[in-house]
C-alpha cells in the first residue's frame, strides 16, 4: 500500500515559507540598521558645528544609550547579563578602546566634513583584515591590491585639493585604528558569550571612557538648547540604542556575512546627509577617492565574510 508523502511536503513548504519570512525581515531589520546609523555622523557634525562641546555631545549619547540597554535587558532577561569573568573584563576593556576611538573620532569631526569623516571610517574592515595578519592570518595578493585602492583612494580624498585640515584626518586614523582593534579583539575573544551581553558590556566599558575623559576635561557643559538636545537624543536613540537593536535582528535571520555587506550603504547614506542637510560638497577628484575607499572596504568585507569565525563584529563597529 502507497503511504502518502503530503505530510512531509506540507511540512517543507511551512519551513521554506518560514524562512523566506526569517529573511525578509532580517533584511529589513539590516537596511533600518544602516539607515540609522548612517544618520549618526552628520548630527554629530551638525550639533559640534552648532557650538556644542564634542565630549558633552558624545557623553550624553552614551549614559543615554547605555541607560536605555540597561533597561531593555533588564525589563525583558536579565539572565542574559550573566557572562564569566572573563567576557566580561575583555568586553569592559574592548569598550574602554571603542569609547577611546570615539573620543578621537568626535574630535575629528570638529576639523573635517562629515562626508569625508565617514568615507575615511569606513576603511575599519581592511584594518581589521591588517590586524588578523599581524596576528597570523595568510596575506594574499588581494589584501595588497585592498591596500593600493585604500590608499589611493584616501590620498584622492584628502590630497590634491590642499585644503584638508590634517589635524582632523589625523584624529580620524587613530580612531580607525582603535575602532579595528576593539573589533579584532571581539573577533579572537568574545564570539562564544551571549552577543547582547556582549555589546551591552561594550557600551559600559565605552560609556566609563568618555564619562571619564570627559570629567579630566573638566566636564564642560553649556544648556544644548533645544537643536542640541534633539541630536543627543537622535544620536542615543536612533543612531545608537535602535541602531543596535536592528542589528541584532537582522544578525538572527541572514547572519553577520549578509548584514555586514549593508556597510557602505551606511557610508554612502552618511555622504548623502551631508550632502542635502550640512550642505557639504567634494570636489570630483575627491568623490573619485571615496569610491576606492569604498570598493576597498567592500572587498574587505567579502573576505572577512569568509573567515573561519562567526562574523559578528559590525555590530560592535559602529561611530
Amino acid at each position: 500500500m502507497a503511504v502518502s508523502n503530503a505530510p512531509t511536503t506540507e511540512v517543507r513548504a511551512t519551513s521554506s515559507r518560514a524562512a523566506t519570512d526569517a529573511s525578509w525581515v532580517g533584511w529589513a531589520a539590516g537596511l533600518s540598521a544602516t539607515f540609522a546609523f548612517s544618520t549618526a555622523t552628520p548630527t554629530a557634525r551638525a550639533a559640534i558645528v552648532g557650538g556644542m562641546d564634542p565630549n558633552a555631545l558624545l557623553t550624553a549619547r552614551m549614559a543615554l544609550a547605555t541607560l536605555l540597554m540597561a533597561v531593555l535587558i533588564g525589563v525583558t532577561n536579565p539572565k542574559r547579563l550573566l557572562i564569566p569573568p572573563r567576557g566580561f573584563y575583555i568586553a569592559l576593556g574592548a569598550g574602554m578602546l571603542n569609547g577611546f576611538a570615539m573620543i578621537c573620532y568626535f574630535l575629528g569631526l570638529t576639523y573635517l566634513e562629515a562626508s569625508m569623516a565617514a568615507m575615511m571610517i569606513s576603511l575599519s574592515p581592511l584594518a581589521v583584515l591588517t590586524y588578523l595578519a599581524l596576528r597570523g592570518e595568510r596575506v594574499t595578493y588581494r589584501h595588497a591590491v585592498r591596500m593600493v585602492l585604500a590608499l589611493t583612494g584616501v590620498y584622492l580624498l584628502i590630497g590634491p585639493s590642499g585644503d584638508v585640515n590634517m589635524v582632523g584626518v589625523m584624529w580620524i586614523a587613530i580612531s580607525l585604528c582603535a575602532f579595528a582593534l576593539q573589533v579584532s579583539l571581539l573577533q579572537w575573544y568574545l564570539t562564544e558569550y551571549d552577543s547582547m551581553a556582549v555589546t551591552f558590556y561594550v557600551l559600559v566599558g565605552m560609556s566609563v571612557g568618555i564619562v571619564g575623559w570627559w570629567m579630566v576635561q573638566g566636564m564642560p557643559w553649556t544648556d544644548p538648547g533645544v537643536k542640541g538636545w534633539g541630536a543627543i537624543l537622535l544620536l542615543a536613540i536612533v543612531g545608537t540604542f535602535c541602531a543596535r537593536l536592528l542589528m541584532f535582528v537582522s544578525v538572527a535571520r541572514i547572519g553577520g556575512g549578509q548584514t555586514s555587506m549593508l556597510s557602505p550603504l551606511e557610508t554612502l547614506l552618511a555622504v548623502i546627509w551631508s550632502y542635502l542637510f550640512l550642505g557639504e560638497r567634494l570636489e570630483p577628484i575627491q568623490l573619485v577617492g571615496g569610491l576606492f575607499i569604498v570598493l576597498s572596504a567592500v572587498l574587505a568585507i567579502q573576505r572577512l565574510r569568509r573567515s573561519r569565525k562567526r562574523l559578528r563584529w559590525r555590530m560592535w563597529a559602529r561611530t
